[in-house]
This record gives C-alpha cells, sequence and structure tokens, in this order.
C-alpha cells in the first residue's frame, strides 16, 4: 500500500522527474518559475488511495509545507503514529479529515505530548472508531481545535474523564456509564458532530457540553435519545442530582435533534429553557407521526412553544408575523381542550395576548387555495395557487409567464395589508413551502429577473 507521500507524487507528479529521451525526435524541456512543491494545491484531497502510513518525512515537508486543508478519508491508516508524522510535515493544516480509516488503536501519551499543533482547527474522525481515552489525548494536544467531527464511531456512552472505563462502570439497567466528567476538557471546542451514535440517555450527552463550555453547535441527529428528562436510574441509584437538561449547555444556539426517538411536547417545551438556544432541528420525531395535525399545524404549535427559537428545521427566520399568528393559534387550540392538559406556555401566552374569543371551528391549516396578482414588468395576471406548492415549484410554473428560465427567476412576496409598512419580502428559499409567507388572496408576487440585475452591476462597472 503506497505512502502518503507516494499517492501524492502519483497525483501530482514527483520532483525532477523527467519524461525518457526519444531518439531522433527534438525534446522540449519546460523549467516551471515555481518549485514543484508549489504545485501541491493548498487543499489537498486525497481520497480512497489506500494510504496507511506517510512516507519520507523530508520529502513530504517539502511538498506540503502550504497544505492547509488536508483529506485523507477513506484510506488504510490505522496507526496513529503515521497520523502525527503527517502532521509534523503540514506545519499549516486547519482542516484534517481522517474520516474511515480503522483508528481505534488507543495512542500512547508519548505520542501527544511530545508536541502540540497549534494550526488545527477542524478535525473530522467519523467513522473511524477511536476510542475516548485517544480522543482527550488528541484533544490536548490540539489547543486552537473549533470543530470536532465524531459521528457514527459507536459510542454508546461518553467518557471525558481520564478514567479506564470497567464493566461494572456501565450500569446494566440504563447503559449509562457511571463516570462523569467533573472540569472542563477543551475549551475552545464551538462545534461538535455526534451523529449517528447509539447514545440514548441525555445524561451522556451532557457530559459533552459540561467538557466543551463554549459549546455553541451540536449535532446529536440520529441518536436513539428517548427523553431530555434528568432519568434516575433504580439499578445504578443515579438519582441525576437537581441538573436539569439545559444546565450543561449555556451557550448553545444550534441544536439539531432530527431522528431522535422523543415522544411528548414536553420535550419541546424542555428545549425552551435552553438559555441561549436560537436554531433548532426537530424532525423525524415519533411525536409527529402520533400528533393528528397537519406540517403546518405542528409547525404553529412548535413556534408557539419556543419563544427564544429563531431558525426551525431551517429555512429562514422565523417573522414577527408568523409568531403572533402561532401564538394566538396555540391559545384558540388549547381552550378547547381541559384546564388539565393545557402547557404552562399556554398561560403564558395568554397573559401576553389575553383570553380570545373562542372560534366557531379552530382550524390551523391554511386555506389551500389562494388567489395571486403574478406582476412581471408591466404584465400583470390573476392565478389560484396551492400554498402546499414549494418556491421552487411555482418558479418552475411562471417560466412561461415571465419568458425566462425559473433558475434565473426571483420572486418577491408583497402582503396586500403589510404594503405600506413592510415592503416586498425576497422568496429566498427553494424548499419554503408557501403557506409558510401566511400568505392569502389578494396578495401579490413580483416577478423580477436575475439575468437583469446582472448587466445592471455589470453596466454600471
Amino acid at each position: 500500500m503506497p505512502s502518503l507521500l507516494e499517492a501524492l507524487e502519483r497525483k501530482y507528479g514527483a520532483k525532477g522527474e523527467v519524461n525518457p529521451p526519444i531518439d531522433d525526435m527534438p525534446v522540449a524541456i519546460f523549467v516551471p518559475k515555481r518549485s514543484p512543491r508549489l504545485s501541491v494545491p493548498t487543499l489537498l484531497v486525497l481520497n480512497d488511495c489506500d494510504i496507511d502510513c506517510a512516507g519520507d518525512a523530508c520529502a513530504l515537508a517539502d511538498k506540503c509545507a502550504d497544505v492547509v486543508e488536508l483529506d485523507l478519508a477513506n484510506n488504510k491508516l490505522t496507526d496513529w503514529k503515521e497520523v502525527f508524522a503527517v502532521l509534523e510535515q503540514t506545519p499549516r493544516v486547519r482542516f484534517l479529515n481522517l474520516s474511515f480509516n480503522r483508528l481505534s488503536a488507543q495512542i500512547q501519551a508519548a505520542q501527544t505530548l511530545r508536541q502540540r499543533w497549534d494550526s488545527l482547527s477542524n478535525l473530522v474522525l467519523n467513522s473511524t472508531y477511536v476510542g475516548w481515552q485517544s480522543v482527550l489525548g488528541l484533544l490536548k494536544a490540539l489547543p486552537a481545535l473549533e470543530e470536532l467531527h465524531l459521528s457514527l464511531n459507536e459510542y454508546s456512552y461518553v467518557n471525558l474523564s481520564a478514567k479506564d472505563v470497567d464493566e461494572k462502570d456501565v450500569c446494566e439497567g440504563c447503559s449509562r456509564l457511571n463516570v462523569e466528567t467533573s472540569k472542563p476538557v477543551h475549551e475552545q471546542l464551538k462545534k461538535l458532530h455526534f451523529s449517528g451514535n447509539p447514545v440514548s440517555s441525555w445524561r451522556e450527552i451532557s457530559k459533552l457540553g459540561y467538557a466543551f463550555p463554549n459549546l455553541e453547535t451540536l449535532m446529536v441527529n440520529d441518536c436513539p435519545i428517548t427523553t431530555l428528562e434528568p432519568d434516575p436510574c433504580e439499578k445504578c441509584d443515579d438519582s441525576n442530582g437537581n441538573k436539569k437538561c439545559h444546565d450543561a449547555f449555556q451557550r448553545l444556539r444550534f441544536l439539531n435533534l432530527n431522528n431522535t426517538l422523543l415522544t411528548t411536547w414536553d420535550e419541546v417545551d424542555r428545549l425552551a429553557r435552553f438559555p441561549a438556544l436560537k436554531s433548532l432541528r426537530v424532525q423525524g420525531w415519533p411525536l409527529w407521526e402520533r400528533v393528528e395535525s397537519t406540517e403546518h399545524e405542528r409547525r404553529l404549535l412548535l413556534v408557539a412553544r419556543l419563544p427564544h427559537v429563531r431558525t426551525l428545521n431551517g429555512g429562514g427566520a422565523v417573522p414577527i408575523e408568523e409568531r403572533d399568528a402561532a401564538e394566538r393559534a396555540f391559545i384558540r387550540y388549547y381552550m378547547e381542550k381541559p384546564e388539565s392538559d393545557r402547557p404552562d406556555r399556554y398561560w403564558e401566552l395568554v397573559g401576553v395576548h389575553g383570553k380570545l374569543d373562542p372560534l366557531v371551528s379552530v382550524d390551523l391549516r391554511p386555506e389551500k387555495r389562494v388567489q395571486i396578482t403574478f406582476t412581471c414588468g408591466d404584465t400583470s395576471e390573476v392565478r389560484t395557487i396551492d400554498v402546499y406548492r414549494t418556491v421552487s415549484d411555482l418558479k418552475t410554473r411562471l417560466e412561461r409567464l415571465a419568458g425566462f428560465p425559473a433558475s434565473k427567476m426571483r420572486l418577491f412576496y408583497v402582503d396586500q395589508e403589510l404594503r405600506d409598512s413592510q415592503g416586498p419580502e425576497e422568496m429566498k428559499y427553494p424548499t419554503k413551502q408557501l403557506y409558510s409567507y401566511n400568505i392569502r388572496s389578494g396578495d401579490e408576487i413580483i416577478i423580477d429577473s436575475k439575468l437583469k440585475h446582472s448587466i445592471s452591476a455589470n453596466s454600471t462597472a
């Protein structure tokens, strides 16, 4: 199997390599103005090359002196000694991807403590099966690390305590590790990808928050988390004290919980207590299969329950108008429920909006088809449209009216009631459904051309 140096030379050529002479033919020799090592790009990708070692240190250092991003995913690296040899010869590397290399062998303390790599800020270790003791050693050797990827590593617990784990430390009842992370491990880390690991206890996830106190982004999608509630276990005699699910995440701004196993609205209410949370993804929960409502109704109930979350399941920020409509719909929805079924958020919103008049029929679903005026230049046309269509689909259907393709089209939504105070709103997100703009009959959509703006800009220049 080739070394990194050999794979590099196969792709970009070896230093000093010349074509063999050919008899009776003129030979032209090209002499580059730049050193051959400078032909190696600063973003170096060598996936699926069967690389199993670093290669000659001097030659590798000469070729890779200016590399700042190095992608070595899907190779045959198994020895951390070779990984460190690569790092020693690439002193400017800020991003390193080692995904799908089998790096389960434990790092020896002498290997990591011998040197610190101050430039590396983003390390990807997905599906490497790297052990927790090795992760801890890497964190100590990488003081500037800001983003770490540990997805698909078959972790069923979190251990950043520097203690060796014995079978007796893992509870048979709840599969949690009875070893706490008592102090911060790395204070620079801000983004952690932990997707697709078989961790079911939020207490284990919370250890990541205590280990990385400045964490701002956490991906735990596709983990079988069953509840965010502190979950005491009789077998391991763990009451979890008075800790709350958000205590470990004081600075967390983005959280991805897609495709977890959360099943109640109480979990949403717990998320509302995260002090800094602004962006949240909660798609694919079993809860949504149990709730008898449309996607639009669920979104209204979610927006009303999460007062501080600005971005929900991707897309743009939740508009003020949508939040106000969601909160009023939430009040009316729970007015029809027994008082014992009304969540605390209901009473909070009643304090804000007052007790609203009940509607004869409470239906949170938007009107399915509405009449909209489409304006393109001097041409206007009234059409009936399905509000469950996406912006991308609408653009395609407007190509004939506009006279140019959807890829060159910009759409601006004009609310008839807010025309004077708010003005047009660009419909930027292609997958966003039209109902999310609270679109109603009588509103207007302006069709504009990207090409026209490009020509205008070039003319000005």
